[in-house]
């Protein structure tokens, strides 16, 4: 029997905890805030969206964006369909959402972490709240222990880092992690934040402030390269754009060259070619061709978005509409399948899901989660380069690498 500390009591922390403890171990838990999962708690909006249902484990893999190779392993150990076992059979329904996102059935994080909590209870696992580690305790390549604020030493024959990235740092995720590891030797990715909203340079997006558009298709380009396509939901904010597809966009974003301007293109109507938009537009016109242009395609946009559209068409909005000419209308039509916006950079941590970048994973056993530099050390969860799409799998990241490292100890 293993005596193990784990620093950090988020979502990682807490299964390894109850992982280990299974396996007849000593664990204690060691988190600075006063209360565990303050992070899970405002995932999924607060509804905790703890894993994807995605059937086929190479098409789940896939949503990796970092470093996804590292994460086959663990993953293939302890799998999407396997959280949501373990999750029921700890007393927590579950039920699939569109895209294949898995909520709790009473749509509230705290049962999640509640769950977790009377799990640990039931394995004896010791738990300090308001409990900071300042550093590790390394002897000879061997770690010994862990060191508080307070200076005190607690002995352990394995540690486990669990402290999450820098993204909400209000949670506690303030990169203590990357200071842990890069006093054992290891080399730190310099992190940026990921699935964060996207500012734009057009000021007519203030004006759009509160739009949420649905089905439509974008398109991320740097220079002529194409980083990033997806359909689904964005959102329009007083800054720029955010929604589950520009937060999916905003990962591509983060190593991008300052130089080469970066542009997002809207298909606002993606089931149609430009072709059969125009003929939807001709319809329009035609019933409404005594009108002015900025009254006569009401049907076409959400109210917020007419008057956007009408100014980036280039046609004069009191034109009767019966004025208008073809090449107009295709040009019309054009802009409907290609509005552009040109993206000024990501907001900052404070606003990120997540933390991209971390301890180098070259450095880290693939199917342990042990440190390659110091014995008996490991990092799991945010803390390591290894990030996804939204979803539910960056949860499922922080569940394989503790499970991987709780049934290695």
């Amino acid at each position: 029997m293993a005596k193990v500390a784990i620093i950090g009591g988020g979502a990682g922390g807490m299964l390894c905890g109850i992982i280990a403890a299974r396996h007849g171990h000593k664990v204690s838990i060691y988190e600075k805030n006063d209360k565990l999962g303050r992070k899970l708690f405002i995932t999924g909006k607060g509804r905790c969206n703890l894993t994807n249902a995605c059937e086929n484990p190479e098409e789940f893999l896939e949503q990796m964006t970092s470093n996804k190779k590292f994460l086959y392993r663990s993953f293939y150990k302890f799998t999407n369909q396997d959280v949501m076992d373990l999750f029921v059979e700890l007393g927590v329904p579950l039920k699939t959402e569109r895209g294949g996102r898995v909520f709790p059935v009473s749509d509230r994080a705290g049962d999640v972490i509640g769950a977790l909590e009377k799990e640990l209870i039931l394995q004896k696992v010791s738990i300090y709240r308001n409990r900071e580690v300042k550093s590790l305790w390394i002897e000879e390549d061997w770690v010994k222990g862990i060191v508080f604020k307070d200076g005190k030493k607690e002995k352990a024959d394995r540690v486990i880092v669990a402290t999450g990235g820098v993204s909400y740092p209000s949670t506690g995720s303030t990169g203590d992690g990357y200071q842990f590891a890069m006093d054992a030797g290891h080399k730190i990715i310099s992190p940026s934040p990921a699935l964060v909203p996207l500012e734009t340079k057009e000021d007519f997006v203030r004006e759009l402030q509160g739009l949420s558009l649905k089905n439509v298709r974008i398109a991320v380009k740097e220079g002529k390269k194409e980083i990033y396509k997806g359909f689904g939901e964005m959102l329009f904010t007083h800054y720029g754009i955010s929604g589950p597809l520009v937060l999916s966009a905003s990962s591509f974003l983060t190593k991008r060259k300052k130089e080469v301007p970066v542009k997002l293109f809207i298909d606002l109507k993606p089931a149609l070619t430009v072709e059969e938009l125009d003929t939807r537009i001709q319809r329009d016109f035609e019933k409404n061709r005594k009108k002015q242009f900025k009254n006569g395609v009401a049907d076409l946009f959400p109210g917020k978005l007419i008057p956007i559209m009408i100014k980036l068409s280039g046609i004069e909005a009191e034109r009767k509409i019966c004025n208008i000419t073809k090449e107009q209308r295709l040009q019309f039509a054009r802009k409907i399948k290609n509005m552009t916006l040109e993206i000024k950079g990501t907001r900052g941590f404070q606003e990120a899901i997540i933390t991209k970048g971390g301890v180098c994973v070259k450095e880290i056993n693939p199917s342990t989660m042990e440190s390659k530099l110091v014995r008996g050390l490991y990092f799991i969860g945010e803390v390591l380069d290894v990030d996804a799409l939204t979803g539910g799998y960056n949860l499922q990241i922080a569940w394989s690498s503790a499970f991987a490292a709780g049934s290695h100890l």
